[in-house]
């Protein structure tokens, strides 16, 4: 049984593991809800929607409670990229974060796909573009990240609840429905499904995303810059 030393401290090799199976978790619950979501609401989109964004914000609180301790429970190359600027985090292993969350976005939507009788992998046709799409991917990648540095600067234990329901609202209050993810829009672009995204739409998504995580680092190291 691993010591409370050992988990407080963990190595690189547990650090990506941790980032890889958790960002998998974040898209079987995203893309498993949504299909569970579309089965059951007979073609009543906002049933759907509501399925998907309570599954995909409770799953998430749990991620982060477990995985938190072990590799701070990124998930999220955005939410890497303002470690990295802040940082918090040194370059080398935010490349390593990025390259396992992108291989445990796909592994995630394998496995929804596969519980759920799907293919494996199909590209979506969900059309999601233009300018209020991409608009809401930057105030999503913004809000969310704004959540978990005030929260670390305020209230560290609150962080899990406080991005669970961040994204829960982001579902809802954004026109794009809150990917606030580059790893979970490219894994969200291979299924055809409720929560899919065309694949040739993604790249403004990811743009729009680190635009916002840029932004939002520079705003609140100074709103929370201390005293010469």
């Amino acid at each position: 049984m691993a010591t409370v030393e050992e988990i407080q401290a963990p190595t690189l090799d547990r650090r990506l593991f941790a980032e890889l199976l958790g960002t998998a978790f974040l898209l079987a619950i995203v893309v498993g809800s949504g299909i569970m979501g579309e089965r059951l609401a007979n073609g009543n989109d906002a049933i759907a929607l509501l399925g998907n964004t309570v599954a995909t914000g409770v799953g998430l609180m749990v991620l982060i409670l477990i995985f938190g301790p072990v590799s701070g429970a990124h998930f999220n190359p955005a939410v890497t990229l303002s470690f990295a600027i802040q940082r918090a985090l040194s370059w080398s292993d935010a490349g390593l974060y990025v390259v396992a969350q992108v291989l445990g976005a796909f592994v995630g939507v394998a496995v929804a796909h596969l519980m759920f009788g799907e293919a494996v992998y199909l590209p979506s046709e969900t059309l999601r573009t233009g300018g209020g799409q991409w608009l809401g991917e930057f105030v999503a990648t913004f809000g969310l990240i704004a959540t978990i540095i005030g929260c670390l600067k305020t209230r560290p234990e609150a962080v899990p609840y406080a991005v669970g329901l961040f994204i829960t609202a982001g579902y809802w209050f954004t026109s794009s429905t809150s990917f606030a993810n580059p790893a979970v829009t490219l894994g969200r672009t291979m299924t055809d499904t409720f929560s899919g995204i065309y694949p040739a739409h993604a790249p403004a998504f990811i743009l729009a995303q680190l635009a916002g995580a840029v932004v939002v680092t520079l705003v609140f190291a100074w709103l929370y810059r201390e005293p010469a």
